[in-house]
């Protein structure tokens, strides 16, 4: 990818705006999502085990769910994956959700959009890049493929829209699968 500068579109702000008057979980930091709106990229720091929230089984503080990345349709999707967590190792991948949620890794719903060693997890402060191009429109899961870490609460959902002109985060209400 081509060095340009990202900027915050203001479908952005109003779900952070939103997230901090609403309380539906803990605060989203801006800086985790950046995009090229006339490049049709973005990028997302997702950040395994940011906090102790649920056992540190959580995706930047999030868990069951309680965030969720809308990214529009046909965009190149660049997801960040960092461990965090110094305890557990912790691996990423786009699933089809699925009631109940495996409790290991699945094939993903989308090409290429997985990290490294799904099963075994990354350890703590590794990272990787999962490049992929958000397609098809759908609902989808980011889930952590060690065994039983995703099914435990680890993930958060992953939005493919056709109807979405910029790419957001928003605050969801955590729920179980």
């Amino acid at each position: 990818m081509t060095a340009r500068s990202f900027s915050y579109a203001p479908a952005v702000l109003v779900a952070l705006w939103i997230t901090s008057t609403v309380g539906l979980g803990p605060d989203i930091d801006p800086t985790w999502l950046s995009f090229d709106a006339p490049a049709k990229t973005v990028r997302f720091q997702l950040i395994a085990g940011l906090t102790g929230l649920n056992g540190a089984l959580n995706f930047n503080g999030f868990s069951d769910g309680g965030l969720t990345l809308v990214v529009p349709a046909g965009w190149r999707t660049e997801i960040d994956f960092r461990n965090h967590d110094g305890m557990l190792p912790h691996s990423a991948e786009i699933i089809v959700p699925q009631t109940p949620l495996p409790t290991q890794p699945v094939a993903p719903a989308i090409p290429r959009a997985f990290t490294l060693r799904l099963n075994e997890g990354l350890v703590s402060e590794t990272t990787d890049t999962m490049r992929f191009t958000a397609q098809p429109a759908g609902e989808y899961v980011i889930f952590c493929g060690v065994p039983g870490h995703g099914a435990a609460g680890m993930w958060i959902h992953f939005r493919v829209s056709v109807t979405t002109e910029a790419p957001a985060l928003l605050a969801t209400p955590a729920t179980s699968h």
